[in-house]
């Protein structure tokens, strides 16, 4: 048995309320994080996706050099790692500790040689460094607070500027850079800075709803734009690679387009109404996209000549993937840790509407007629429309927080929770088990139900009854999951196990299914009944063969932060999910 990498379809930005989220782009390719993962993915071609989850802790903001060949990723401890992006293996080229708390922003020089990033430190607020060495090249001086933005000119002679809590923009000379003067134009934040392709012009916005342009070469203030002025605070600019234009985003929830000539706004869009669509980072692709981030982590695209409203917008988990399934088509559901569902079909997410979950969802079941539940941790139970475009109105409260959800054949749903079971049909409790230990996951097949430890019940669509206990697991049971003909079931727990029982005899099959160091999030077995996926905690995923117990395929780091969901969307193609809010999917080959 083998595996190769397949699709990869990306999560969105992951955003904090009141911070900017750094975005940046080279040539049709946008670059941002969530969490420890980085994405770098095509707008023109939604399949060229990559991924890198090479940080040990949250990453803040990622760059691509001027030369295409490395990206640049600062994390919240002050590491800045330096990685190819051409090659397959993303080999690392150098890892530099260069301040003592979150890199905030960081920028390449025009040579890609030299690096310069910024943020919030005990002995210093910045550092210019070499990229192949980590040498120092200069010192960031000159700022009392948190430094949020840093640019850089791209031409000779070589010029930086840096904006911060202080509310002032230091100009520093280069290189090797040091400091030149502080800038007292913005009375609040500065949220960023960016220089103009040609190297003339660099702009800052701020806190203050406060636009102005500088000289390039000298950092002497050019002018204020105060023409049709933002409402809120400016969380980021960027500008058209003829430099003629720039664009800014705010949290009141629009993007304007100024001409840097006649200091007037060329265009203003309004993303919506609300925290949601409040703009929080935005760039400008060689493509002429203008691409800007919304608060829910919707990726808005933007015409710099039409409309008033986004030409395209790219939905997608920004929080962590929490419980997924498959549907037809090989297109799927996906359950987030914001209380959020999200579908994807075709080449795009799209979020259920209608009235959902206020929180986590914890589980996704589909039956085999092609009814959609879900559970959250609000203590609910909510149906989905057979089309998956939007929720039910109705919907069931449970007695206590749901864990886990399972279909059986007669459509009755199975709702494991902390204080006991409940079966339910039509948003109504047809029978509630309140057992003394407490259920912590539930799988349905036929008439037969299993639960924690693991004990098996028939179903008589009135009432469960128990009919075996099966104790071969030793830590607590997470997940179960019987084969589609419910001859075999498989238990997962949080020792990182998984056993396999003969669901007919009620006798264990193996034990030897044992390779995860972490709690088991979910199990998917393939159609035929052949194999078994496992999904856990310790980011790996494994593929057991029934036949052969001691054969597995092992794919490692599938999910930074830990997989939660492993579903079959076709019979040789995996998909699994995780808390950095991507699906990956695996071509199989299953060998005779």
């Amino acid at each position: 048995m083998s595996y190769k990498k397949a699709v990869l379809f990306p999560c969105n930005p992951a955003t904090t309320r009141g911070e900017a989220t750094r975005l940046s782009s080279s040539k049709d390719k946008i670059v941002y994080t969530n969490g420890r993962t980085i994405i770098i993915r095509d707008l023109k071609n939604p399949s060229l996706v990559t991924s890198y989850s090479g940080h040990v802790q949250n990453a803040t903001v990622a760059r691509i050099s001027p030369s295409g060949y490395y990206c640049a990723s600062g994390d919240v401890t002050g590491t800045v790692r330096i990685w190819d992006i051409v090659g397959e293996d993303q080999t690392l080229k150098g890892e530099y500790k260069v301040i003592s708390g979150p890199i905030k922003d960081l920028e390449w020089d025009g040579e890609s040689k030299r690096i310069i990033a910024v943020g919030d430190g005990r002995e210093k607020f910045g550092h210019a460094f070499i990229a192949d060495s980590g040498s120092s090249t200069g010192e960031i001086i000159g700022h009392s607070k948190v430094v949020n933005a840093v640019a850089i000119r791209h031409q000779r002679p070589f010029r930086a500027a840096t904006g911060g809590d202080d509310a002032t923009i230091v100009f520093h000379q280069g290189a090797p850079y040091k400091y030149d003067k502080t800038i007292k134009t913005h009375t609040k934040f500065v949220q960023d800075i960016k220089y103009a392709p040609s190297g003339d012009h660099f702009a800052s916005v701020g806190s203050d709803s406060k636009i102005f342009l500088f000289d390039g070469k000298t950092g002497d203030m050019l002018s204020e734009i105060t023409d049709s002025p933002h409402a809120g605070s400016i969380m980021a600019c960027s500008w058209s690679q003829d430099s003629k234009l720039f664009a800014t985003s705010s949290v009141d929830c629009t993007v304007k387009l100024w001409d840097v000539e006649t200091r007037k706004a060329v265009n203003t869009w309004t993303v919506g109404s609300g925290v949601p669509y409040q703009q929080v980072g935005n760039t400008w692709t060689e493509g002429d996209e203008i691409v800007s981030l919304s608060m829910s982590g919707d990726l808005n695209i933007f015409d710099k000549r039409t409309g008033d409203k986004p030409v395209r917008v790219l939905q997608g988990p920004s929080k962590p993937i929490t419980a997924a399934a498959a549907l037809q088509d090989s297109s799927f559901i996906a359950g987030l840790g914001d209380g959020r569902v999200a579908s994807f079909s075709g080449s795009e997410y799209s979020y259920i509407g209608g009235t959902g979950h206020s929180t986590l969802v914890s589980g996704i079941a589909v039956s085999a007629g092609g009814k959609i539940f879900s559970a959250g941790y609000d203590d609910q139970v909510r149906e989905i429309e057979p089309n998956v475009s939007s929720f039910v109105q109705a919907s069931f409260s449970t007695a206590s927080q749901p864990r886990s959800i399972a279909i059986a054949a007669d459509s009755t749903v199975f709702v494991a929770e902390i204080n006991g079971v409940e079966a339910i049909r039509s948003n109504q409790r047809v029978f509630e088990l309140q057992p003394k230990f407490t259920p912590s996951a539930v799988a349905a097949s036929g008439s037969v139900v299993a639960d924690q430890k693991v004990r098996l019940y028939n179903w008589d669509g009135k009432a469960l009854k128990e009919v075996a206990v099966l104790d071969s697991n030793k830590g607590a049971i997470s997940a179960l999951a019987f084969s589609p003909d419910g001859s075999l079931l498989a238990a997962g727990d949080s020792s990182g196990k998984v056993i396999l029982y003969d669901a007919k005899e009620r006798k264990l099959i193996t034990s030897r299914w044992t390779f995860h160091s972490g709690r088991v999030h979910s199990l998917a077995w393939t159609a035929d009944g052949r194999h078994c996926a496992s999904g856990s905690l310790d980011t790996h995923v494994y593929i057991w063969s029934v036949e052969k117990p001691t054969r597995n395929i092992a794919i490692k780091n599938a999910a930074a932060g830990g997989v939660s969901a492993v579903f079959w969307l076709a019979p040789s193609k995996l998909a699994s999910a995780g808390a950095d809010g991507c699906v990956r999917t695996w071509d199989i080959t299953f060998h005779a």
